[in-house]
């Protein structure tokens, strides 16, 4: 063996062992996301570029959205890997904020031909129209309990 030819042997061991590193931190690292909300629903975006349908995992638990991706690297004839740098097991997870109420069943995922992950979250309009009746009855409440304590002061007393 030359010099030559172990220098380009342990060039191409350390090439793969900082590709290997590199996809080991991906796989370990959350992918980046953006959470948008408008009056009717949550949307999600997770970039997930090579990742098929079926790659893809999504669960909505206490807040949470989760989601997990196993991609496959495909091989291509007449090529040899040199630097395996993507991560195959990849996770990403967004907390939606605290007052969110929503319908995790009625979600949807798409993903797109570039890549990206977008998860449609519906807002809970059932607990919208509960919480406006029952913060029109505490209104009115409020303003009956005020009359009496005006009423109170007046000395005018009050049938129920």
């Amino acid at each position: 063996m030359s010099f030559g030819d172990l220098r380009k042997s342990v060039g191409n061991a350390l090439y793969r062992q900082v590709g290997r590193a590199n996809s080991t931190l991906q796989n370990h690292r959350s992918l980046p996301v953006d959470v948008l909300e408008n009056d009717t629903s949550y949307q999600v975006v997770f970039d997930a570029p090579g990742t098929e349908p079926d790659d893809v995992q999504v669960r909505y638990l206490e807040g949470n959205v989760k989601i997990r991706i196993d991609r496959f690297r495909q091989f291509r004839d007449g090529y040899e890997m040199r630097f395996p740098g993507r991560g195959m097991e990849l996770d990403g997870e967004a907390e939606l904020p605290d007052d969110a109420v929503v319908d995790p069943d009625a979600g949807t995922a798409t993903l797109t031909e570039n890549g990206t992950l977008r998860i449609d979250i519906p807002k809970d309009s059932s607990f919208d129209a509960d919480a406006d009746s029952s913060a029109d009855a505490k209104s009115e409440s409020e303003s009956d309990t005020e009359a009496e304590s005006t009423a109170e002061a007046d000395g005018i007393a009050i049938d129920d």
